[in-house]
C-alpha cells in the first residue's frame, strides 16, 4: 500500500494517498506528481501561487474536483504572506485568481472553487492579516471537506445502481487522485464494493494520457478491487460480447440541459453503451453543474500540446512535421446519459430529467 508524507495534521482525504492537501505549519500545497504514476511515487511542495497554477497546467495535479481544491489552497498561500491593507489584499488576491483560472479552461469547478475564495476574501478583507488568513484557510478546507463527502453521498446513490456481479467500465480517472478524496466515478465503484456488491472493472487505457492505464487501475489496485486495463479501441469489442454491464464515468462540466463533458473519448463510450443498452453514468459533484451554460455546445474545450498525443515519454510515435489534434475533451449529449450521481441526488437525462430538480434545492440529497 502507498503511503503519503507525513502532514502536521490529519490529511483531509481520509485516504493513504492524496492528489493534493495543505500544509498549515509551511503554508505549502502538497501535491502527488500524477505524471509519474505508477513508475514513481512522487510528492511535491510547492510553496508559492504561482507554482501552484504551473502545477495545474502541467497536470502534476488533474481532475476538475482536484483542481478547484488546489486553487483554494493557492489563495490561502497569497492571504498567508499578504500582510498589507484591504485594498492591496483584494488587489492581489484577484491577481492571483486570474493566473489560476486561465490554467485549464474546462473544468467548472476551478472557476467555482476561486469564485467562492474570492467573496470569502471579499467579506475578510478588512480583518488583520492573520485573521484573514485563518478566515481563508477555513473556507478552502470546507472545500476539501465538502468535496470528500459529495464523493461519498454520490458513490452511495451510485452504487444502488450498480448490479451485484458487474463488470463496469470506466474512462479516464475520477477517483481519489481527481477529486478531494474518494473518487467521483471510482466512489460510486468503491461504495458497492463496501455495500458487499461484487464487481470487477474494465479501465480503458484513456489516449493520449493515459489516466486509465496509470491511475485509476494503480488505485483500485490500492484498494484490492478486480481490475483489467483496456486500450481504448477494444471498448466496443468487450461491448459486442456482453462482458460490459455499466458504465460510470466523471466530469469536468454538465451543462444545464444534462450534455456532459469529459475526457476526450467518452462520448464514443457512451455511443457505445447506448447501442448495446448498458447504462451509462456520470458522477459529479453539483460544483461540477454550470447552470449558466444552456447546452455542451457552449463548453470551452481546452486544445492540449501535440506533443502529448506524438510521444509517449520518451519515445516518439509521430514523425516530426506531422500535425497532431489533441482535444482533451469531448461532450456526451444528455440524451445519452443515463444517470448524473451527484450529493444532492441523482437526475436521469435519458428519461427527460433536468438539473433544475437539483439546482432548486440545495438543503440535501434527492435520492432516486
Amino acid at each position: 500500500m502507498t503511503t503519503a508524507p507525513e502532514l502536521s495534521r490529519a490529511p483531509l482525504s481520509g485516504a493513504p494517498y492524496f492528489a493534493v492537501e495543505y500544509e498549515p505549519e509551511t503554508g505549502e500545497v502538497v501535491m502527488l506528481d500524477q505524471r509519474l504514476l505508477p513508475a514513481e511515487v512522487v510528492y511535491h511542495r510547492l510553496s508559492t501561487p504561482d507554482q501552484v497554477a504551473d502545477g495545474i497546467r502541467d497536470m502534476i495535479v488533474r481532475g476538475a474536483p482536484a483542481i478547484g481544491v488546489t486553487a483554494a489552497y493557492a489563495l490561502v498561500q497569497l492571504a498567508r504572506t499578504q500582510d498589507g491593507d484591504a485594498k492591496s489584499f483584494l488587489l492581489a488576491n484577484g491577481a492571483a485568481s486570474r493566473v489560476l483560472d486561465a490554467t485549464r479552461p474546462t473544468a467548472v469547478n476551478l472557476a467555482w472553487a476561486i469564485a467562492r475564495m474570492s467573496r470569502r476574501a471579499a467579506e475578510v478583507a478588512a480583518l488583520a492579516p492573520v485573521e484573514r488568513y485563518r478566515a481563508m484557510r477555513t473556507e478552502a478546507e470546507a472545500i476539501h471537506r465538502e468535496d470528500v463527502a459529495a464523493c461519498r453521498e454520490m458513490g452511495r446513490l451510485g452504487a444502488l445502481d450498480v448490479p451485484d456481479g458487474a463488470t463496469i467500465l470506466t474512462h479516464c480517472n475520477a477517483g481519489a487522485l481527481a477529486t478531494g478524496g474518494y473518487g467521483s466515478a471510482l466512489g460510486v465503484i468503491r461504495a458497492a464494493v463496501e455495500a458487499g456488491k461484487r464487481v470487477k472493472v474494465l479501465a480503458d487505457e484513456t489516449r493520449p494520457y493515459l489516466q486509465g492505464a496509470r491511475l485509476t487501475a494503480w488505485e483500485l489496485f490500492q484498494d484490492g478491487i478486480d481490475v483489467e486495463v483496456i486500450t481504448d479501441s477494444m471498448a466496443g469489442h468487450f461491448f459486442q460480447k456482453g462482458e460490459i454491464d455499466f458504465v460510470i464515468v466523471g466530469s469536468d462540466r454538465i451543462a444545464r440541459n444534462g450534455d456532459v463533458a469529459n475526457k476526450i473519448g467518452t462520448y464514443g463510450v457512451a455511443v457505445l453503451a447506448h447501442a448495446h443498452d448498458v447504462p451509462f453514468g456520470v458522477a459529479a459533484p453539483f460544483s461540477t453543474v454550470d447552470m449558466a451554460m444552456p447546452t455542451g455546445e457552449g463548453i470551452p474545450i481546452e486544445q492540449r500540446s501535440r506533443e502529448e498525443v506524438a510521444r509517449v515519454g520518451d519515445r516518439l510515435l509521430v514523425a516530426d512535421g506531422i500535425p497532431c489534434r489533441h482535444p482533451a475533451f469531448d461532450v456526451t449529449p444528455a440524451r445519452l446519459v443515463d444517470a448524473i450521481y451527484t450529493e444532492r441526488g441523482v437526475v436521469r437525462p435519458a428519461q427527460g430529467e433536468t438539473l433544475e430538480l437539483l439546482a432548486a434545492d440545495a438543503r440535501g440529497p434527492r435520492a432516486r
